[in-house]
């Protein structure tokens, strides 16, 4: 039986989740279900986005992901199923498989539209239960991704900025993420880096104005209550408080500059 992971805004505070599975368990009772997160801020394409690519390299082959952070839910969207590397991602057309397509090649992309595989009554307000998740639960079983619709050739990305070269040297980009623990997390991967100021050694990271010093290895080498810039697990610049909450301390949102130079 396949693994469905489940990604969503829906809180732990009320049915959504439950509900979710309880949908994939009734067609799927021996699936094998993972929760990633249910604690994407509301309505945060970009968040689930983020979060998709850094589990995707975690799981096996014939994964189903379901990602549900849908705020146009009930509109002429579409759903699709798309599949990379041996994975299949479920989730509303909204963006939120940007990060694994630019990351992977496309196998094969389809819309959802066979309605035998949908709950029988679907609720205009919550297709994460009533279509993504029973449909997980028959690719779960052995059913061919052939079987959810048509092929479709195009797809919602998100319009995401690059980091950019700086003329004087150095790179600038921006926080595209914020953690549990505060810690921001840029779109300047080490390959950036490494292109705009060679081994950075000698550079210094800067959170809009404020200098926070050269990039170090790990948390660690600063002092508690120090914030500290490393390449952390996700292979981007990352901005930290160490042992504390970088984003309360530097007010720093997704979208705030940060720049090596």
């Amino acid at each position: 039986m396949a693994v469905i992971t489940l990604t969503t805004d829906f809180g732990q505070d009320d049915h959504y989740v439950a509900s979710l599975k309880g949908a994939i368990l009734q067609i799927a009772p021996a699936a094998q279900i993972v929760d990633v997160t249910h604690s994407i801020a509301a309505h945060d394409v970009v968040g689930a986005a983020f979060v998709l690519r850094q589990v995707f390299d975690a799981f096996p082959d014939g994964t189903i992901h379901v990602v549900v952070v849908d705020p146009g839910v009930g509109t002429a969207r579409r759903l699709i199923a798309a599949a990379y590397a041996g994975q299949i991602v479920l989730a509303p057309d909204n963006g939120i498989v940007s990060l694994v397509h630019r990351d992977y090649e496309l196998e094969e992309l389809r819309t959802i539209a066979n309605n035998r595989l949908f709950r029988g009554e679907v609720s205009a307000t919550f297709h994460g239960r009533d279509v993504l998740a029973p449909v997980a639960a028959h690719l779960a079983r052995g059913l061919a991704l052939l079987n959810v619709g048509p092929v479709i050739d195009q797809l919602e990305i998100l319009n995401l900025e690059r980091p950019v070269t700086l003329p004087n040297g150095g790179i600038e980009g921006r926080v595209l993420y914020v953690d549990h623990f505060g810690n921001l997390i840029s779109n300047i991967c080490e390959a950036d880096l490494v292109a705009a100021v060679g081994n950075a050694a000698g550079a210094s990271v800067f959170v809009g104005p404020l200098r926070v010093g050269p990039l170090r290895r790990t948390y660690g080498d600063v002092k508690p209550g120090e914030i500290v810039a490393i390449l952390g697990s996700t292979g981007m610049l990352e901005i930290a408080l160490n042992q504390g909450n970088a984003a309360a301390q530097l007010r720093a949102t997704p979208g705030t500059i940060v720049m090596v130079r």
